[in-house]
Formats: C-alpha cells, sequence, structure tokens
C-alpha cells in the first residue's frame, strides 16, 4: 500500500513538473484535484494503454517502437479528457511533448525516492 502512495505521490509531482514545462498543458488548483487528476494518469497507464499497445502491436513493430510515443500521447490526452476540470491538453503536440516529459520526470523522481 505504502508503494501506492509513493507512485501517486511521483506521479503528481512529475505532473505539475510537466504542467510547468510544456505549455499547452494545465493543472487544476488544488491538492485534491492535482491528486485526482494524478490517479487518473495513472488508472489509464495502468488500464488502457496495455490494451492500446497491445491492440497496435504491430504498428510499433513496423516503426520500431516510435509509435509508443504517440501512444504515451494519447493516454495523456485521454486522462486529461476524463480528468478533473482544470486538467487540459492543448493539442497533439503538446501532449506528444507532455507525455516525453512526464516519463523523464517520472523516471528521476523515481530514481531519487528509491522506487
Amino acid at each position: 500500500m505504502q508503494s501506492f502512495f509513493l507512485t501517486w505521490l511521483i506521479t503528481a509531482i512529475a505532473l505539475v513538473i510537466t504542467a510547468n514545462v510544456v505549455t499547452g498543458i494545465t493543472l487544476p488548483t488544488g491538492f485534491v484535484a492535482l491528486a485526482l487528476a494524478a490517479l487518473v494518469v495513472g488508472l489509464v497507464n495502468a488500464v488502457v494503454r496495455p490494451i492500446l499497445g497491445l491492440l497496435t502491436l504491430p504498428l510499433n513493430i513496423l516503426t520500431l517502437g516510435l509509435f509508443s510515443f504517440v501512444l504515451n500521447a494519447f493516454c495523456l490526452m485521454l486522462a486529461s479528457y476524463f480528468g478533473p476540470a482544470g486538467f487540459e491538453v492543448a493539442g497533439f503536440i503538446p501532449a506528444l511533448i507532455g507525455s516525453i516529459v512526464l516519463s523523464i520526470a517520472t523516471s528521476i523522481l523515481g530514481f531519487f525516492f528509491g522506487r
């Protein structure tokens, strides 16, 4: 259970970093709304992304893995659609750049927090 909360906190911090770095991604104000946005991103990455990854596997193999960037951007846009009010992604390019920044920030924070 402690691992879940640590992952949730890392995702929330990474979302704040991503929103500050990438123009076109806005986060809601308030801790509860930010925690809900991080929860939605985590749920989309845990449930929807593996299914879409399996469905788009031939395309991902054909592009030598580059389609996974598109898949990550789509999942970020999907999370903003189902997320709380105020969590918005302005389009595909901010979602693409944001998914890359979010992945890097999550990896770095996970390294420092020992996750």
